[in-house]
């Protein structure tokens, strides 16, 4: 497993004003996972742009929960079709050059 940065919860609330609790629930929903480290819950850095996302959404934008999870899982969808035609695309290329 690669090395990477964590940042507490608690730094993160701190930082954007957030409780523990709000971090708590989206864990509960799935849509965050939350490593435990020297007894603290952190969050791997690599998640952090996903979870800033999830707080504007709530906060901004007053998005209940399940909104958050409907718009997540349709994020990750729209990313996952771009993903593919990208990849279909490449391999229409291979064969226009024959």
């Amino acid at each position: 497993m690669q090395t990477e940065e964590f940042i507490s919860i608690e730094t993160f609330c701190a930082h954007h004003g957030v409780e523990f609790s709000f971090i708590n629930t989206l864990e509960e929903f799935g849509l965050l996972e939350l490593p435990t480290i020297n007894q603290t819950k952190c969050i791997p850095s690599v998640q952090l742009a996903h979870l800033e996302k999830i707080v504007r959404l709530h906060f901004d934008l007053d998005i209940n929960m399940e909104g958050i999870e409907a718009i997540v899982h349709l994020l990750n969808r729209i990313e996952n079709l771009q993903a593919e035609i990208t990849a279909l695309k490449n391999q229409l290329r291979l064969y226009e050059d024959i």
